[in-house]
C-alpha cells in the first residue's frame, strides 16, 4: 500500500534529508586510496548520532531473516548496491565507490543507546535515503563518464516527479537517457517508497516496465519516493556476491549508483536530500 505523508511530515523529512545530504558530503570527502570501509562505517555512525538521528540500515532485518551488519553500504567497482561496510576492506587508487545511507531522524533517546527499531513511530523518526558514487583518487575516463551519466539519469528521473505523472514516466526517462549513450540500466534492483519505514510501496523502476512486470502508479501529493538509478558498463544483469549482501554486475563491468529522496507536492516535487542554504 502506498502511503501519503502530510505536509508537516514532509517538513520533518526535509529537515532529516538536509542532514543526510550533509553526512553524505562528508563521507564522500573521506573516500581516498588507503581508506577502509570500516573508516567510512565509523564516520557514518558518528555523524548520524551527532545529528540526533539513527543509521537505519544497521540491524535491518532482511527478507531471509538475516540482519544487515553495517550502517553504511560501500559498493566498489562492479558491485552495484548493498555491500556492507566491513572493517578491513581497503579502497584502492582508481576505485569507483558507491555510498548508500539511510537516516532515521529525529529519534527518541532510547534509540540513541543502540536499540534497533525498524518501525516508524510518531515519537521516533522518519526515513530518508541517499546514495552517491565518488572516485578514489584518479579514475579512468570511462569511469568518470559513467558517474556523470548516472547523476544525470537521477536528475532526469526527478524531473518526471509531479502530480499526474506516473512511475513509468520516471523509469522510461532514465532508461532512454542511459541507453541512448550506450550504458546498461539495472532492472532487477529498483527504487522504492520511503518515509515511515526504510522500504515502502511502490517500487520505482529505472526502466520502461510493462504491465505484466508491475503495476504503474499515478503520482500524487504526499508520496515520497527514493529514486535511485543504477547504471553500468556492459551487461545490465546482476549476480549476488558470495558470502556478501552485495549484488554485482554479472560480467564484472563497472557500476554506479545515485539516489535522492523526493516528495511529490502540489507544485511538483521537493528533493528532500539536498543540502540547505
Amino acid at each position: 500500500m502506498i502511503t501519503i505523508k502530510s505536509k508537516p511530515e514532509i517538513e520533518i523529512l526535509c529537515e532529516g534529508g538536509k542532514i543526510l545530504a550533509g553526512i553524505m558530503k562528508k563521507l564522500g570527502q573521506i573516500v581516498a586510496p588507503g581508506v577502509t570501509t570500516g573508516d567510512l562505517e565509523n564516520a557514518a555512525r558518528e555523524l548520524a548520532m551527532q545529528a540526533g538521528g539513527r543509521a537505519a540500515q544497521l540491524g535491518f532485518v532482511m527478507p531471509d531473516g538475516k540482519k544487515f551488519p553495517s550502517a553504511l553500504c560501500v559498493s566498489i567497482n562492479s558491485e552495484i548496491v548493498h555491500a556492507a561496510s566491513l572493517p578491513t576492506r581497503r579502497i584502492n587508487e582508481g576505485d569507483v565507490v558507491s555510498l548508500d545511507f539511510v537516516l532515521e531522524y529525529p529519534i527518541n533517546e532510547k534509540f540513541r543507546t543502540g536499540r534497533i527499531c525498524n518501525q516508524h513511530s510518531k515519537l521516533g523518526g522518519y526515513y530518508t535515503d541517499m546514495a552517491i558514487t565518488v572516485p578514489a583518487g584518479k579514475i579512468s575516463k570511462k569511469a568518470e563518464e559513467l558517474i556523470k551519466v548516472t547523476c544525470e539519469c537521477l536528475r532526469i528521473g526527478i524531473e518526471q516527479v509531479k502530480p499526474g505523472n506516473t512511475l513509468y514516466d520516471i523509469g522510461s526517462a532514465i532508461q532512454k537517457y542511459a541507453e541512448d549513450r550506450g550504458y546498461g540500466v539495472i532492472r532487477e534492483l529498483v527504487g522504492h517508497g520511503v518515509g515511515y519505514s526504510l522500504h515502502e510501496d511502490p517500487q520505482v523502476p529505472n526502466y520502461a516496465f510493462t504491465k505484466k512486470e508491475m503495476e504503474n502508479a499515478v503520482l500524487e501529493p504526499g508520496m515520497v519516493l527514493a529514486i535511485e538509478p543504477m547504471i553500468c558498463l556492459g551487461n545490465w544483469r546482476i549476480k549476488s556476491v558470495k558470502n556478501s549482501f552485495a549484488f554485482a554486475t554479472v560480467d564484472g563491468g563497472l557500476a554506479a549508483h545515485a539516489e535522492h529522496t523526493v516528495a511529490v507536492v502540489d507544485s511538483g516535487r521537493v528533493v528532500l536530500t539536498e543540502e540547505g542554504d
